[in-house]
């Protein structure tokens, strides 16, 4: 059986420009568009394109999955419950999957992603300091599926940050 690859993406920088706006429909800004753009060619190149999209339906996040220009194959669900979830709540979305997907990404939020991954991880540690925008961690389940995801079970295969890519 291949590892389980899961991939847990903080959307990229969001705008403030419009201050009236509510949380759920601000844009991402230059920055973030530019970061995003940068973590989807990332994935391309390393050959880390998921089976699955899980993405937040606030707008930031749904532009974050655009831009990180999937292939057509790829299935994306956004889904409405991810924008609000705790970590415990990314996690039970995740261990709903099903077992003919191998690998997922998940678009979230802080501190909800953040708190996902070091739950997740073998090695917490390494991912106790900060989690910035468009940062994607990337970790392997071997010999499991996604109905007995538990905490402390993932092996973190890379942290990235969209200022290291080139």
């Amino acid at each position: 059986m291949a590892p389980i690859r899961i991939g847990l993406l903080r959307h990229a920088k969001s705008s403030w420009s419009d201050p009236d706006l509510e949380d759920h429909a601000r844009p991402l800004a230059p920055r973030g568009r530019r970061a995003a753009s940068s973590m989807g060619e990332y994935l391309r190149r390393e050959e880390l394109e998921p089976d699955l999209v899980l993405c937040s339906s606030a707008v930031r996040a749904c532009q974050t999955c655009e831009l990180l220009g999937l292939t057509p194959q790829t299935e994306i669900l956004v889904e409405d419950r991810i924008y609000r979830a705790t970590a415990t709540g990314l996690l039970d979305r995740l261990r709903s999957i099903s077992s003919a997907t191998r690998s997922a990404l998940l678009i979230g939020h802080n501190p909800a992603i953040q708190e996902a991954a070091i739950s997740l991880a073998t090695d917490p540690a390494a991912l106790t300091g900060k989690f910035p925008t468009a940062a994607l961690a990337q970790f392997l389940l071997p010999d499991t599926e996604w109905r007995e995801l538990q905490p402390g079970v993932a092996r973190l295969a890379s942290f990235v940050l969209p200022r290291n890519l080139s």
